[in-house]
């Protein structure tokens, strides 16, 4: 029985959960996004979904975009009227806005404090916002405000679905090069901003694929104009794409063994580094950590910023790569 009662309880809990996704948003919601945000199957987002209608007759709006499937409530004023915000809302979203201060730039930033500003209008009767108790550490970062139209032209031709055409300056190459691509997703590392994107049929030339999708830096791009040209991306998962190994950058997939000692034994520990690493514990003050990694320059770049506490162990070709890069450090601090 008790088992029961937590089965209607989970039930019951993702039912209220999809309902408020949906109203809240107005956005579409595609079938997989919404199993995997509720950690349930497809057919139960579908019970879900019928059961809001049949229940409370709300009219859940369902669209097809090839063989896929998207779900959304359309915003109504009636609907969204009188429905306050709470306290903890409002100091999430303070949070929010505190936190991506140094990453969104100024400009983008000002528009996020307005619509707090707004947003403390709507709190429920009695209640009442004490100063942001919020902030961030910032070296190292990036100024975004000269990319605040850029910005907005993606987002606007990601929900457009619309073919841009790019002026892009990458790190070491001596001029901008101008090319069109198929914009899909925004997203932060590290500090920074990046571009996930499908490259476009230039017009006028046969198309080439690449052999790796474009990852754009966002502080390098001069100029992102929006064609009238439309596309339809294709089968696009970001998590899969970029959360199933260490690395931004996507190269062939290598598993990887390292000893941590010390401090970075405990640092790396509380952490995840990619969703099939084990850890491995040799007493109070040694790990081994595997996993699978996807960028031999990232994952030297970190395992050096643990100097002598981090150790590679396979596989052995890195070992070698490592071992080149630690006499050439030698060679920088020797004057050789």
């Amino acid at each position: 029985m008790p088992a029961k009662r937590d089965l209607y309880k989970s039930y019951g809990e993702k039912l209220i959960s999809l309902f408020v996704r949906l109203l809240f948003s107005g956005e579409r919601h595609s079938l997989t996004e919404l199993a995997k945000t509720l950690n349930c199957s497809k057919q139960t987002v579908l019970r879900l979904i019928d059961n809001i209608r049949k229940s409370y007759g709300i009219a859940i709006e369902e669209t097809k975009q090839g063989n896929r499937s998207f779900f959304r409530i359309k915003k109504s004023s009636a609907s969204l009227k009188n429905i306050p915000l709470t306290e903890a809302e409002l100091q999430s979203l303070q949070l929010c806005k505190a936190f991506t201060q140094h990453l969104v730039g100024k400009k983008l930033y000002e528009e996020a404090t307005q619509a707090i500003l707004k947003s403390k209008t709507a709190l429920a009767d009695g209640q009442q916002m004490d100063e942001c108790h919020f902030a961030a550490f910032r070296p190292g970062t990036i100024d975004y405000t000269p990319q605040h139209q850029i910005i907005h032209t993606l987002i606007d031709a990601m929900e457009k679905q619309k073919v841009c055409k790019l002026t892009y300056q990458a790190i070491e190459a001596p001029k901008p090069k101008t090319f069109h691509i198929k914009p899909l997703k925004l997203f932060s590392y590290h500090d920074a901003i990046y571009l996930h994107a499908q490259k476009a049929k230039e017009p006028g030339k046969p198309y080439q694929a690449p052999k790796f999708d474009p990852l754009l830096a966002v502080h390098r791009m001069k100029l992102v104009v929006m064609t009238d040209v439309a596309f339809q991306p294709g089968k696009f998962d970001f998590e899969k794409t970029f959360n199933q190994h260490f690395g931004v950058i996507k190269e062939e997939a290598f598993e990887v063994e390292v000893a941590f000692n010390g401090w970075a034994a405990a640092y790396v520990a509380e952490r995840r580094w990619s969703p099939d690493q084990e850890i491995i514990y040799k007493g109070k003050k040694q790990i081994i950590l595997k996993f699978t990694a996807s960028s031999k320059q990232e994952l030297i770049g970190w395992l050096l910023s643990f100097g002598e506490e981090a150790t590679i162990v396979k596989p052995g070709w890195l070992v070698k790569e490592m071992e080149t890069t630690a006499k050439k450090l030698v060679k920088c601090y020797s004057g050789v």
